[in-house]
């Protein structure tokens, strides 16, 4: 047994680097829509974030198709084409610079968020599957979404140094950053490619049932739950995405400092799910979530209504892995710790929503893959009402969705359909 696991060494660090780059590749959109905003004339707050939407939005396509590749192609051979897809997908990113365009730079973001969907579709249930499932499954778990928050760090606070001057950034400039990215998926597909992975699932006969007379979309809780993971990705994106915008745009904040701000955002989300994971098992996810959701709206409120003349010197991770004070509006600061709030959600609103689900659990997991969409299509509504209405009347949007979180946490997670048969 212990030999086995030194077996599979290899291909855990591999999908420990995946669940790394699924942020990275994704983060990346951020400090791109900043890079487009001044690098093509005519672009505004909503098409700078096409390239978010694009990423986000391949999960709706690619969602399903990627369970089904899983099931008729096993965990290794869906590994390899994802992290074939997200070469491609950020060689076609480092193309658009070369060319400078704007379409292919969404056509590069929109190829990567295929490979994105697929990576999330195969590291998750693989690294359980790596860890002989139970408590070690789950711990490989939860240090593959520490990682995750490390890339998410990272990015902004890479490219925000790579980009200098907003006013001279080009899509060239965050070369370093996809030649990164692309290297490490070189690395995982040659590694993949050498290493056994387990395929317990692959082998087994395929025994036709009947057709179900319910699926996860006959449970209330489930459907509310769903609207909520499409709403949280919008959230978790748009408050970072629309402070870097206003930073170096109303603020006139360098590239590099307000990328170790956003980068700091995303350091909180880490420190955040530490937290959740130490506490889990003292609090519901009922509980979680209506506290965070409630503080979530508390630091939106205050960072809509307070004036922007009031500054603090906020601690930020630097791009020299330190951390510094920097000065920044009040209202930046609130944004910043709403890291602390988005870090839970996701756990307690999946938790809530596949509660009772039985055997139309699996269904509902890839059901809420394809709602990841949300985080593309949310961030759109935020920049319309920030060419409308300026970037804090922008947070309105988010404040709304926070609004449903609440909302869920407390009534719409409640499960009113115990009368259908789940085993």
């Amino acid at each position: 047994m212990t030999q086995e696991k030194k077996n599979y060494a290899l291909p855990i660090a591999i999908m420990f680097a995946l669940f790394f780059m699924i942020s990275f590749v994704t983060g990346l959109q951020n400090p791109m829509g900043v890079i487009v905003k001044n690098q093509f004339e005519g672009i505004t707050n909503f098409m700078s974030q096409l390239g978010n939407a694009a990423n986000f939005i391949a999960y709706a396509f690619m969602g399903i198709p990627a369970g089904y590749l899983l099931q008729k192609i096993g965990y290794k051979k869906t590994a390899l084409a994802a992290v074939t897809v997200g070469f491609v997908g950020v060689g076609i990113t480092f193309i658009s610079g070369q060319v400078a365009s704007f379409a292919v730079y969404l056509i590069g973001a929109f190829v990567s968020g295929f490979s994105m969907c697929m990576l999330n579709t195969v590291v998750n249930p693989m690294l359980n599957t790596l860890g002989g499932e139970g408590k070690k499954g789950n711990q490989l778990l939860q240090f593959g979404g520490s990682i995750n928050s490390i890339g998410a760090t990272i990015v902004p606070v890479l490219v925000g140094y790579l980009m200098g001057d907003v006013a001279k950034a080009t899509i060239d400039k965050a070369n370093p950053a996809l030649f990164l990215a692309m290297g490490i998926f070189v690395l995982a597909f040659i590694v993949l490619a050498a290493v056994k992975i387990p395929e317990p699932h692959m082998g087994e006969p395929n025994v036709k049932k009947g057709k179900e007379p319910h699926s996860p979309l006959s449970f209330r809780h489930f459907v509310l739950g769903t609207v909520a993971i499409f709403l949280y990705v919008g959230i978790e994106v748009g408050i970072p995405n629309f402070a870097n915008l206003y930073m170096t745009t109303d603020l006139a904040i360098d590239a590099t400092t307000a990328g170790t701000i956003v980068g700091t955002y995303w350091f909180l989300m880490l420190i955040g799910r530490l937290l959740g994971g130490t506490f889990g098992d003292k609090f519901s996810s009922k509980t979680m979530l209506t506290f965070v959701a409630l503080l979530g709206m508390c630091f939106i409120l205050l960072t809509i209504l307070l004036p922007k003349g009031i500054t603090v010197d906020m601690p930020v991770f630097k791009s020299d892995i330190s951390f510094g004070l920097t000065e920044v509006p009040i209202g930046i600061m609130f944004l910043v710790l709403c890291g602390l709030c988005t870090s839970v959600m996701w756990g307690g609103i999946f938790n809530l929503a596949v509660e009772g689900l039985g055997k139309y659990t699996a269904v509902g997991a890839g059901i809420f893959m394809v709602m990841v969409c949300g985080g593309g299509i949310l961030p759109l509504i935020q920049g319309l009402a920030a060419d409308s209405w300026g970037y804090i009347a922008s947070y309105w949007v988010i404040f709304l969705a926070l609004v449903y979180m609440l909302y869920y946490a407390l009534i719409g997670c409640k499960n009113v359909n115990h009368d259908i048969p789940v085993e």
